[in-house]
């Protein structure tokens, strides 16, 4: 194996337990909970997920050929909670992710140097993976530190429980 293939084996795994990460945050949520929003400010966890999947399908959608910010992504959209049952939400998580993981892999070490565009700047394939590691990252901190908010004393950690004793 080289550095390419090992770095898209990584890569792949930690998108993976990205994604494991955050559903097991979402599976301890009630409804209710899915869509709290403290205020006008904040988002839910329901209007990250829908953030994340027109990220995923936008950036990742013919992903070698057009720019990653297609002219038909409402973006501003994507923050406001048009959601009814926590079906829907999770539909739009595996959409998204669907998208993305169909893409990533299908790259290949080749592919790795090649320039694609997103919003107009050109940016290596592995730039473009590496811009998605930190976003996708923070807003699935983000979904476990609201659900871990949310369940108080009910919370399943994710990681490594602290040592009580």
């Amino acid at each position: 194996m080289n550095v390419g293939q090992e770095y898209l084996r990584v890569v792949r795994e930690r998108f993976l337990d990205m994604k494991k990460t955050a559903e097991r945050a979402i599976e301890q949520l009630s409804d209710e909970q899915m869509f709290y929003c403290p205020n006008e400010e904040s988002n839910s966890v329901a209007v990250i997920v829908k953030h994340m999947s027109g990220n995923m399908i936008s950036r990742w959608t013919d992903f070698f050929y057009s720019d990653g910010e297609k002219p038909n992504r409402n973006r501003d959209g994507e923050f406001i909670n048009d959601f009814n049952t926590r079906d829907e939400v999770l539909a739009c998580w595996e959409k998204g992710w669907d998208t993305f993981l169909t893409t990533l892999n299908d790259i290949r070490e080749d592919d790795l140097l090649q320039t694609v565009t997103i919003r107009d700047a050109p940016h290596s394939v592995i730039e473009a993976i590496e811009r998605q590691m930190y976003h996708y990252s923070y807003h699935i901190g983000q979904i476990a530190y609201i659900a871990k908010q949310l369940k108080s004393t009910d919370w399943q950690t994710l990681t490594i429980p602290r040592k009580k004793g």
